[in-house]
C-alpha cells in the first residue's frame, strides 16, 4: 500500500500592478474611433487597464510580485526551494532566463529555477507542476510561482481583427505553494492543448522564420512605423471557426476531469476564478455552472493580464469576502496555442 500523499497548499499570493492606466476612451482613440468608449466597456468588458511605466520590465515586475508574496506570508527568500517563472517571452532581454533573474534579485540562493511557458494558462500549468514536483521530490518543500506580463505593448489597435487583444494590460503575480500546507489545498488539474491553432496568433517577424536580415526595405520601414505593435492574427478565419467548434467543450472537459480527479462535481463549485474576456461569454459561463455574480470576480478594472489574472482574482475576492473558507474554487484558464486548463483549490483549512 502506498504512503498517503501530503497536502499541497497555497500559502499566499503577491501582486504588482503598474500605476499608469489606459482608459476605455484612450483605447477608443487608438482604434481611430472604430470602437467607442462605451463599446469598449460594454462589449470588451473593461473600463481601464494597467500599462507599464519606464521601469516596469517583465522580469522586474515578477520580482516585485514575488517580494510582495514574501511580505504577505512572512517567508524568507532562503525558504524557497524552486522558482517556476511564468513570465512572458516579451521581456527586457530575449534569451535571458526570467526565473534565474528572479532568484538572484530575491537572494533565493537555496533555490533553482525554471521558466514555464503556456501563455495565459501558465499559472494553471505551474500549479500542476509545483504540486507534482513537491510530491515526487522529497528535497522540495516550498515553490514560488511568479511572473510578469506586458504583452499589451504588442497590440495593434489599428487592426480590426485584433480587437480580442485590446484588453491586454501589464502586471505581475505570485503564488507560494508548500508541501504539508493544509490550507488552500490544490486538488485536481486537467489541461488540453490543440496544436491545430499553434500558429494562428503570434509575432510574425524577427524570429528564425523571418529574421531582420531577410526583410526587404519596405517591410523594415513598416515595422519601424508599427513599433512594438507586432502581435498579429495570422489566420483569423481558422482560429474563429476552430474555437467556436471546440473551445467551450474543451473548457468543460478540463473542468469536469479536474473535478473528477478531486473527487468532486460541478455542484460542489462555490467560486469561479477565470481570466478576463468579453462580458457575454463570462455571463454564459456563470450560467453554465449555475453560479451567481458574487461567486466570482469580473476584472473590468484591470482587463486581461494573461496568466496573472488568477492572482488578481484571488486578491480581490479575499478582500471583498467573496472567497470564503471552505469554498471550492475552480480556476479556469485558456491561451493561444491553443490551450485550456482547470485547477480545483479547496480554499481555507482542510476538512
Amino acid at each position: 500500500m502506498s504512503a498517503q500523499k501530503p497536502p499541497i497548499g497555497i500559502v499566499g499570493h503577491g501582486l504588482y500592478l503598474p500605476r499608469p492606466r489606459m482608459t476605455a476612451a484612450e483605447v477608443s482613440q487608438r482604434t481611430g474611433g472604430r470602437w467607442t468608449a462605451p463599446a469598449v466597456e460594454q462589449k470588451l468588458g473593461f473600463a481601464q487597464k494597467p500599462i507599464p511605466g519606464p521601469e516596469d520590465g517583465t522580469q522586474e515586475m515578477a520580482v516585485r510580485a514575488a517580494e510582495d508574496a514574501l511580505r504577505r506570508t512572512g517567508l524568507a527568500a532562503a525558504d524557497i526551494d524552486l522558482i517556476l517563472c511564468i513570465g512572458e517571452e516579451h521581456k527586457e532581454h530575449p534569451l535571458t532566463t526570467s526565473g534565474i533573474y528572479v532568484q538572484e534579485r530575491l537572494g533565493a540562493h537555496n533555490a533553482w529555477a525554471i521558466d514555464v511557458q503556456q501563455r495565459c494558462n501558465s499559472t494553471v500549468a505551474a500549479l500542476k507542476i509545483a504540486k507534482d514536483m513537491l510530491i515526487a521530490d522529497e528535497q522540495l518543500s516550498t515553490v514560488l510561482i511568479c511572473g510578469g506580463y506586458r504583452n499589451g505593448d504588442l497590440v495593434n489597435y489599428e487592426d480590426p481583427g485584433a480587437s480580442f487583444l485590446y484588453n491586454l494590460g501589464a502586471g505581475a503575480g505570485a503564488l507560494i505553494v508548500q508541501k504539508g500546507h493544509a490550507n488552500n489545498e490544490i486538488l485536481g488539474t486537467h489541461i488540453i492543448t490543440d496544436g491545430s491553432m499553434a500558429r494562428d496568433v503570434g509575432v510574425r517577424y524577427l524570429g528564425t522564420a523571418h529574421p531582420i536580415e531577410s526583410l526587404d526595405d519596405e517591410t523594415v520601414v513598416k515595422l519601424r512605423q508599427k513599433g512594438n505593435a507586432s502581435l498579429e492574427v495570422f489566420d483569423a478565419a481558422h482560429m474563429k471557426a476552430r474555437l467556436n467548434q471546440v473551445s467551450m467543450d474543451n473548457w468543460m472537459r478540463c473542468l469536469d476531469r479536474a473535478l473528477d480527479k478531486s473527487g468532486l462535481s460541478r455542484s460542489d463549485i462555490s467560486f469561479l476564478n477565470v481570466l478576463h474576456f468579453k462580458p457575454s461569454m463570462y455571463t454564459h459561463l456563470l450560467g453554465l455552472l449555475e453560479l451567481r455574480e458574487d461567486q466570482s470576480v469580473y476584472l473590468d478594472q484591470t482587463g486581461h493580464i494573461g496568466q496573472v489574472d488568477p492572482m488578481i482574482v484571488i486578491d480581490q475576492a479575499v478582500r471583498d469576502g467573496r472567497l470564503k473558507e471552505g469554498a471550492v474554487m475552480a480556476i479556469l484558464s485558456a491561451g493561444i496555442g491553443y490551450v485550456w486548463g482547470a485547477t480545483i483549490v479547496r480554499w481555507g483549512p482542510a476538512r
